[in-house]
């Protein structure tokens, strides 16, 4: 690892995605931090270890005995009144599952990196979406990341939005493709970070001097009223994660909303796409038009809560929809497709024909020829097909 300062005094390192996430965490400054190793996401624990035995890191690190310990601890701490970080991929967070719920239910603005990893059985260690999807009912937001820059970015970007409106927000990553990769990657400096992301000072705490209980039993109405004020708050996240990304990319020069369209005023064909795949279509795109086709691109960054008007809007002069999906719900085919669909149905737009392809399940690597037989297969069928196409069979 090399680092190299910038003229403006922040950091150019060479790390891999799971070293920028620890790095986001640093910068964040959490006070508690509860972990539990597993693979592909023990790198961004041993790096903040690395950081704290070199005093760089003041936040108090708690080892527990599972991943379900990690978020019930998460949650105690933030409730307490802490910044709270941790991280976790696959089973780790379907162990977590249950402790999810009580994350979001309690209000607690916990940020978590998820490494996006198969889920068991069969046991693989390489990149899917579907344990982070998996979650997706459970009132935590998910952004998902293209590069380790944007890791980093977002990590810090997440906070600002959890703690305005008192949700928890998961931080998503591909496994290996992004986790173990080396890219530079800007280090902001730590008085940019602070003016960026002001002290976590919840009205409400744990304190011994004035007890209060959280979690109790309520009546069906209370508990009706809780969600209720979820999904308020969901609705508030869309403008709050575009309001960071706006005030982010004015202090460093690298803005971020909830999608990202690129090419697509005039495309034939959008391939609508998330993660790290985003930038192998991207590739894609650019050589289509080079062949004289008008393909674009519509990157997926957020998907809880979900950007549905924004999509809608950024597909409208679409001919032709190809959404690539690393993830699979069994029974159905792919999750951001279903969404997808959903929104633009909702919004009076269903007839734009939206294709679902499933690519890259279990790590599989999607190259930027694969994309383009993706956008030249989509642009050649009538209408839509009644099933998800598989990728690797075009």
């Amino acid at each position: 690892m090399t680092a190299m300062e910038t003229a403006a005094g922040h950091r150019r390192m060479l790390l891999t995605g799971n070293h920028a996430v620890a790095y986001g965490a640093l910068r964040a400054k959490p006070q508690v931090m509860p972990v539990y190793p597993i693979t592909p996401q023990t790198p961004v624990l041993e790096k903040l270890l690395e950081l704290a035995q070199a005093g760089e890191l003041s936040g108090e690190m708690i080892t527990v005995e599972s991943e379900h310990s990690a978020m019930a601890a998460c949650i105690a701490a933030s409730l307490a009144g802490a910044r709270v970080f941790t991280a976790t991929a696959s089973q780790g967070i379907a162990l977590m599952h249950e402790m999810l719920h009580f994350a979001a239910g309690a209000r607690t603005p916990v940020v978590m990196v998820n490494v996006n990893r198969t889920l068991a059985s069969p046991w693989g260690f390489w990149a899917d979406q579907t344990d982070s999807l998996s979650q997706r009912d459970t009132g935590w937001m998910q952004l998902y990341c293209e590069s380790a820059q944007e890791a980093l970015d977002t990590v810090l970007q997440a906070y600002r939005v959890a703690e305005s409106v008192l949700l928890p927000a998961m931080v998503v990553i591909e496994a290996m493709y992004i986790s173990h990769t080396l890219e530079p990657v800007e280090v902001p400096d730590e008085a940019l970070v602070a003016g960026f992301l002001p002290p976590f000072e919840p009205a409400l705490r744990l304190d011994p001097a004035r007890p209060r209980s959280v979690g109790g039993t309520t009546t069906p109405a209370q508990w009706r009223q809780n969600r209720l004020a979820m999904q308020e708050a969901m609705t508030l996240a869309l403008g709050a994660v575009a309001e960071a990304g706006r005030l982010y990319g004015e202090l460093t020069g690298r803005f971020y909303g909830a999608t990202e369209s690129y090419r697509t005023e005039d495309a034939e064909v959008v391939l609508v796409a998330a993660g790290g795949m985003a930038g192998t279509a991207r590739e894609a795109v650019d050589r289509l038009r080079e062949a004289g086709i008008p393909a674009g691109l519509l990157r997926l960054r957020l998907f809880r809560p979900f950007p549905g008007v924004e999509i809608a809007k950024a597909l409208a002069g679409a001919g032709r929809v190809a959404v690539v999906d690393r993830n699979c719900s069994i029974g159905s085919g792919g999750i951001f497709c279903q969404e997808v669909r959903a929104a633009l149905s909702g919004l009076g737009q269903g007839g734009v024909p939206v294709l679902s392809y499933i690519a890259g399940l279990g790590g599989v690597n999607v190259p930027p020829e694969r994309m383009m037989r993706i956008a030249t297969d989509a642009l050649g069928r009538e209408g839509t097909s009644p099933g998800p196409i598989q990728a690797e069979e075009l």
